[in-house]
């Protein structure tokens, strides 16, 4: 359900041809992004982000269990979002809804197919055990582009993690004696970028409002020259030529955000 008004929806789009925001932003502009990582002292690696009033938590927390049947010498990645009902007055009470699943496999496969976590680095012992990594991900406020801000928050607080002791003669993993050792992680990291289309028009990191009356959006998941990953969403296509711009602004604000990024890595 579209919860913009007409006349602000027509504000956007005249804002658009003149080639700026409703907010004074260019088209291929973020809001301003605010990182914060190491902010939670039960998580093995966590980190908060703010792109404008957007607003994600993610924690990361380390089991040790058997692998996948085919990947017996590889570590294992569960990535959930939840959308809490205080995050926005559109959010309700109970199971995961579409949004908050969405939002969790792409994450989820930005990190997966991009190569960045060397999952054979996770492997304990081949067959037996692994270490398994869950990405927990939390909106505290939604204007817009969470699954950008969560990629980030995920990113950041995949850096921030400590691997916890383990013990493999008692099996236990020693919470109370914490070590240094890092992730197995590759010195560059992957982004997720989301384009939306208005008209004719092409945004990046919309407010709610655009959200709102946005007709098609890419999420392009890698690096500067690697798309990793790629997924449509809603029901507008594009054709070739939409498709080739989707993806020259991707590799463009790529670039851009990566600098910005770095700063907390």
């Amino acid at each position: 359900m579209i919860h913009t008004t007409r006349v602000t929806a027509e504000r956007i789009k005249q804002y658009l041809k003149e080639g700026k925001r409703f907010d004074g932003r260019k088209p291929e502009n973020y809001r301003k992004i605010e990182i914060e990582k190491g902010i939670s002292a039960h998580a093995e690696g966590s980190a908060r982000v703010k792109i404008g009033k957007t607003e994600v938590i993610v924690g990361i927390k380390m089991s040790v269990g058997e692998p996948y049947p085919d990947s017996p010498d590889k570590g294992n990645l569960i990535t959930t979002a939840e959308l809490i009902p205080l995050s926005s007055p559109r959010i309700e009470l109970g199971p995961p809804k579409f949004n908050s699943i969405e939002i969790g496999r792409l994450v989820d496969r930005m990190l997966r197919e991009s190569g960045f976590i060397d999952f054979k680095g996770l492997c304990i012992k081949e067959g037996e055990k692994v270490w398994t990594l869950f990405v927990d991900i939390y909106s505290i406020n939604d204007d817009g582009n969470l699954l950008d801000a969560a990629a980030i928050g995920a990113i950041i607080a995949l850096f921030d993690t400590k691997i916890p002791k383990y013990d493999e003669e008692s099996d236990k993993i020693l919470y109370e004696e914490p070590t240094d050792e890092k992730l197995p992680l590759s010195k560059e990291f992957p982004l997720s970028i989301t384009i939306h289309k208005i008209g004719d028009y092409f945004i990046v990191d919309p407010t709610k409002e655009e959200e709102d009356i946005s007709e098609t959006r890419v999420t392009i998941g890698g690096y500067e020259e690697i798309v990793s990953s790629m997924q449509k969403g809603m029901e507008k296509s594009l054709n070739i030529e939409e498709m080739l711009k989707v993806l020259e602004i991707s590799k463009k604000v790529n670039q851009k955000l990566r600098k910005e990024i770095e700063k907390y890595i």
